[in-house]
């Protein structure tokens, strides 16, 4: 039996890359997906199109997870056409790298409400949810929480907080049998990335990362998504409140 067989997931913001690559994944592991979009239909059509190709389950849900609405929303139709949820995962981000004199309010306001606030909504809201049996919360985070690279000044403090809230809800959520842990990718190739001319297209900060990078090359979402699989899987099922750093040995 594949090891997430009857279980069900819901994963924000899986319209394309790393998001698009954990519903597959999960899918392929035997659950049934939800995948959710704000505003890429055709992405999440086409993920869906992938997972029910290969013989998965999977359905495409609209919502904008920075609004309480949108998120009750989400999760209602998550459970009307699956039921109770198991497997929680929060990829849904945004960011655009700018320079402090650069920086706006309205940036600032983006990338906060979507990378922090939409967490915090997600994971409230999907407590109506989860069974008497619990389930597993995966946030994704990112490396740059830690490497805090120049530019990134506003979307590592996103993920500083994430960071923190996955921390801080493991133990308020642990009297639930709701374990929260979280993936931090480091440098991954996706379609973000390559049209923000970071990886893909044989830059000089590609070039660098890679060169940082112990296993020597960008990771993929697939890489994330493995790790992602074993912590919505019993396997971890002594793990939480982990911060796991994706990223080839990046630091």
């Amino acid at each position: 039996m594949k090891k997430l067989q009857g279980k069900t997931a819901l994963v924000t913001g899986a319209s394309k890359g790393i998001g698009a690559g954990i519903a597959r994944e999960l899918a392929a592991a035997g659950a049934a997906v939800v995948v959710n979009f704000a505003t890429d239909r055709l992405g999440a059509e086409a993920a869906v199109n992938d997972i029910t190709s290969a013989g998965g389950r999977a359905i495409a849900v609209s919502g904008d997870v920075s609004k309480a609405a949108d998120v009750a929303r989400m999760f209602a139709d998550a459970k009307t056409a699956y039921g109770a949820l198991d497997i929680l995962v929060n990829n849904a981000g945004v960011y655009t790298p700018m320079s402090l004199d650069a920086m706006t309010e309205q940036e600032f306001h983006r990338e906060f409400n979507t990378n922090v606030l939409g967490p915090l909504l997600v994971i409230r809201e999907s407590l109506q949810h989860f069974g008497p049996g619990g389930g597993s919360v995966i946030n994704i985070g990112s490396g740059a929480s830690k490497m805090c690279p120049p530019g990134y000044a506003i979307y590592a403090a996103t993920k500083s907080a994430l960071d923190a809230i996955t921390v801080v809800l493991s133990k308020e959520l642990a009297s639930r049998k709701i374990r929260v842990n979280s993936v931090n990718p480091g440098a991954t190739l996706s379609e973000g990335t390559h049209a923000a001319g970071l990886y893909g297209v044989a830059s000089e900060f590609e070039k660098t990362l890679v060169a940082m990078t112990p296993l020597g090359r960008i990771g993929t979402p697939s890489d994330i998504a493995k790790v992602v699989a074993f912590l919505a899987s019993e396997d971890s099922g002594w793990l939480t409140g982990e911060i796991l750093l994706a990223s080839g040995g990046l630091r």
